[in-house]
């Protein structure tokens, strides 16, 4: 019967509603006779025995080894593998394939696959004992599946023969429920236990299993009631067995041994129906037809408020069933509900449930460890989760750092701490920076074990042991495995000085470590050379604090203006005047020595971005060739007279004559230099003016059918003042006008709203918008970045740039700002809140402004504005390489590079014209966002340069224009 429900528990959660379909079905159920008269059996022996010593067990032709010897038949028929009939060859293949196996384990121990197979060939063949030495390897590396421990328990069920073979499976069974939640293990365990009820302390035994197995799986809705029901007919068999001892006992003791036992029964089916089960209604209905008396009120009051769970439950439930293994999204769900109603018991049910389909999901597994360590607190619980966390994701250093934490929390003594971490070290980790985690975890545990009132003590040569070792460790192990070191920044040498100075008083040790720090590379950057001078500041003496700056201004490569700042004001605070020249001396020589280098580093970059446009010119004369030479070959075939006419046509007039895409004829022919989405010009809502030639015809039959009906009125150039140009809107915008006239109409009388549209009909993402008065349209700059369906639209003063050429209608400044940030690598889901609140803790932000694309899309950069440039300093130091979700942010000083300059290269080349910085990318790329190296107080144009930009300059000499190879074509065909 135990059997048969734990089957149809399971079937329930395949199907509950459609009844029991699982596949062998009726070995099951023949499983389940066997059982139930093995049980039955087993219980009258024993209770006959113990209570009843008169009773004649042989008489009865029952022995004390019939229930196990039973039992372990009905367990064999279902695992047994069956009788094979193997040939000579196929024996000798299958050794030869466990040497194969045997021998890659021997190699590589951690291969699951490899275990599982010589697992099984070792049993097909009967190597008993080496089977038994292949599982126990397997065991003691991985957790077991709830099929390979049924398999071993079977297996070693039917080869036991006496009390230490029975006490070698309760062993076994004690290992198996411990690796993961496996009710059918549970119930297999009350099963097999039985088998030992006539022995000393067998009943006790029993029940011991039961309600431990009912603490563990009691609560699972689907298949718990296994387990209850099983509890439930062992408890009966006893009632049953102790009817005929009537005449043995005592009246009054044989009524209060059958009442005490009758109140087991009852027991169980209260505890039972106060639980949110599958098929709670048969219980129900089962207990009122074995009760004598009437159900209590009180009992049908649990059962009642079970049943209103139950359909709290059944979504969550179901949702597990109908989805596919291993239900991870499900599980969270789950999870989550539970988590808000707070019952421990169930929490931690689903936790362990969930883990069966995903014991590989570190996330998984570090959530329960972190509900245990912070909720149930239970010692046991805490730590055997943590263990069997690690050894189902041993390479996953957060759960092996959690593990040392608790292990420390709950007080286990210091060598297993110390075996966990070793474990830790050869759990192969997947990248070098686990391995400086892992021991900075465990240097922290040692740390903490150490008294620092007592100048000298075995703590304080341990731990100084273990930063040695670290290091070293460090040094040969990872760097040799992942070509690097894993702590670029020395952080375990820092934490090792920081110690020394301030809990051990030893400033030379931390110095020496200081001078090891800035050897690996560290010596450039000004954060570290400052974090030496505060623990000198603190711990040291002011001869060292000037040392290490004086050394800070040579070696300092980011910022050298900080470094030097921060000496000067220590010598204005504290030095003398000699100090304060030699200061003053040094910095200004650094300084002058850091402009040189970048002004070179800038000429570098011009040079290169001047190499690029030459190429990009090559490519464009390449390919206008090549559409030249299309064209000659489809005239090749007319008169002479013809091919002069065409050619003088092609090569002659062809860029004169013929409209670009850009000065198509629109609806309204906008100003001259009116600007086009996508360029830079758009902002200002200027560019060439265009030309208004009529369509083909052509085009107007392809076009027909989505031509707008629109008049095309010309723009008047004397509304400029009450009209702004508005750009960067959606193509796909239905209704612009109509969208866009509440938007404005909030500003002021709006005369008109004006789209642009092309000859198809197509919008073309900018219009005019006219109002009634100059100070609607000044107000309505102020929707500039507003977001019109996703999308940031532009809003500019409608300028002619071809009469204003100075006018700019970028706001934001572009001149070096010492009290501003420019933050780039950022998540693309970082919000503006969640910068804000990590820029905050080094000064007061005034401003967050988050960079995005034309379409509204973070690009990863932000510019913080502080209240002053001492904060904003200071946020750079402590800011930059910050890691961020896993992105590590790089933070400077707001200095935007200079945009590209307009004159041609040649003007570029001319005698006396200092070479200006260029970027390589165009002026709406990426260069807006590098930072410069040449200070802009260093960026003199010269004359020849300020000629150019506010005039055309008079070349010193005229070169004759270059011929391409079309012009020569067309020489040749005139001759």
């Amino acid at each position: 019967m135990a059997t048969a429900a734990a089957a149809s528990a399971s079937e329930a959660e395949a199907e509950p509603k459609a009844g029991p379909e699982a596949e062998g079905e009726q070995d099951e159920a023949k499983a389940a006779r066997a059982r139930r008269k093995v049980l039955s059996r087993a219980v009258a022996a024993a209770t006959y025995k113990t209570m009843g010593p008169e009773w004649d067990q042989q008489e009865e032709g029952v022995s004390e080894s019939d229930g196990d010897e039973e039992y372990a038949m009905a367990s064999s028929a279902e695992s047994s593998p069956g009788e094979y009939e193997w040939g000579y060859d196929e024996e000798e293949k299958n050794q030869l394939e466990i040497e194969r196996l045997e021998e890659q384990l021997s190699i590589n121990v951690y291969d699951y696959n490899c275990h599982v197979d010589l697992i099984r060939l070792l049993r097909l063949e009967g190597e008993l004992t080496k089977v038994r030495m292949a599982r126990q390897k397997m065991s003691e590396i991985f957790p077991l599946t709830e099929e390979l421990w049924l398999e071993w328990l079977h297996d070693e069920i039917s080869m036991a023969m006496d009390g230490l073979d029975r006490e070698h499976v309760y062993d076994l069974f004690e290992r198996a429920v411990k690796d993961y939640i496996c009710p059918n293990i549970w119930l297999e365990y009350g099963q097999y236990s039985v088998g030992g009820i006539g022995q000393k302390g067998g009943l006790e035994k029993v029940r011991s299993v039961f309600e431990r197995a009912l603490s563990s799986v009691g609560l699972h809705m689907t298949k718990g009631l296994a387990i209850w029901e099983a509890y439930r007919e062992f408890e009966s068999a006893i009632v049953e067995a102790a009817r005929p001892m009537a005449g043995f006992l005592s009246p009054s003791d044989w009524e209060q041994t059958f009442d005490s036992q009758l109140e087991k029964v009852h027991s169980l089916f209260r505890r039972q129906l106060a639980i949110p089960l599958y098929d709670m209604e048969a219980t129900f209905a089962e207990y009122e037809e074995w009760s004598e008396d009437p159900i209590p009120e009180s009992v049908i009051q649990s059962y009642n408020k079970a049943l209103q769970q139950l359909e709290k439950y059944k979504p969550y439930e179901e949702a597990l069933l109908q989805a596919e293994a291993p239900r991870l999204a499900e599980y969270q769900a789950y999870i989550d509900f539970e988590m808000k109603i707070g019952d421990p018991a169930r929490i931690q049910l689903i936790f362990e449930r969930a883990l069966v389909e995903n014991c590989l999901v570190p996330d998984l597994w570090i959530r329960y460890s972190q509900y245990l360590d912070r909720q149930l607190k239970v010692k046991d619980l805490v730590l055997s989760a943590h263990s069997r966390a690690v050894r189902n994701c041993p390479w996953t250093v957060a759960l092996w750092s959690r593990y040392l934490l608790a292990l420390e929390r709950h007080g286990v003594e210091h060598r297993v701490i110390s075996v966990t971490f070793e474990k830790a070290l050869s759990a192969g980790f997947i990248q070098a920076t686990d391995y400086v985690e892992i021991w900075q975890a465990y240097l922290d545990y040692l740390r903490r074990r150490v008294d620092f009132k007592q100048d000298s003590s075995k703590e304080l040569e341990e731990l100084r042991s273990a930063f040695a070792r670290a290091l070293e460790y460090l040094k040969q192990e990872v760097e040799e495995r992942f070509s690097e070191s894993g702590d670029p920044s020395c952080l375990i040498m820092q934490n090792w000085a920081r110690i020394e100075a301030r809990l051990c008083n030893n400033m030379q040790k931390a110095r020496e470590l200081w001078d090891s720090i800035m050897t690996r590379g560290n010596a450039k950057f000004a954060n570290m050379w400052l974090e030496y001078y505060n623990l000198e500041r603190a711990h040291g003496d002011t001869q060292h604090c000037r040392k290490a700056l004086h050394r800070a201004v040579q070696c300092t490569s980011d910022y050298p203006e900080h470094v030097c700042e921060v000496l000067l004001t220590m010598e204005r605070t504290e030095g003398t005047l000699e100090d304060w020249d030699i200061a003053v001396q040094k910095t200004e020589t650094r300084l002058a020595r850091v402009n040189e280098q970048r002004i070179k580093a800038a000429e570098k970059e011009a040079a290169l971005a001047q190499q690029e446009e030459e190429k990009v010119e090559q490519r464009k004369r390449a390919r206008a060739e090549k559409k030249a030479l299309k064209k000659k070959k489809k005239t090749r075939g007319a008169d002479k007279h013809r091919a002069d006419e065409d050619d003088e046509k092609e090569w002659g007039d062809d860029e004169e004559e013929q409209p670009s895409k850009r000065r198509r004829v629109e609806n309204s022919v906008p100003p001259a230099g009116e600007a086009e989405p996508g360029s830079e010009a758009d902002l200002s809502g200027s560019s060439a003016p265009a030309a208004t030639e009529p369509p083909s015809e052509l085009k107007e039959v392809r076009g027909g059918a989505r031509r707008r009906d629109v008049p095309k009125v010309p723009h008047d150039s004397s509304k400029d003042g009450v009209t702004v140009f508005v750009s960067n809107l959606p193509y796909g915008l239905g209704e612009p006008a109509a969208t866009l006239r509440p938007l404005f109409e909030a500003c002021g009388d709006v005369v008109e709203v004006r789209p642009i549209f092309s000859n198809r009909g197509d919008f073309r993402g900018y219009c005019y918008v006219e109002f009634r008065e100059e100070a609607a349209a000044l107000q309505a700059l102020q929707l500039d970045r507003q977001s019109v369906e996703g999308r940031p639209m532009f809003v500019s003063p409608c300028v002619d740039k071809s009469k204003n050429p100075d006018f700019k209608v970028f706001r934001y400044s572009t001149a070096l700002e010492k009290h501003k940030l420019f933050v780039s690598g950022l998540p693309f889901s970082c919000t503006k809140e969640e910068l804000e609140e990590i820029c905050k803790a080094h000064g007061t932000v005034k401003d967050i402004r988050l960079v995005t694309n034309r379409a509204g899309k973070p690009k990863g950069l932000a510019y913080v504005e502080y209240e002053n440039e001492s904060q904003a300093s200071q946020a750079v130091l402590k800011m930059d390489g910050m890691t961020i979700r896993e992105n590590v942010i790089k933070v400077a000083i707001s200095n935007p590079p200079q945009r590209k300059v307009p004159e041609k290269l040649e003007a570029r080349k001319a005698p006396g014209s200092a070479l200006l910085p260029r970027q390589v990318y165009g002026a709406r790329g990426k260069g807006r966002t590098q930072l410069s190296l040449l200070p802009r107080a260093l960026q003199r144009p010269s004359a020849a340069t300020a000629q150019a930009e506010n005039g055309p300059a008079t070349p010193a000499t005229t070169e004759a224009p270059k011929m391409s190879n079309a012009d020569f074509a067309k020489l040749l065909l005139r001759k």
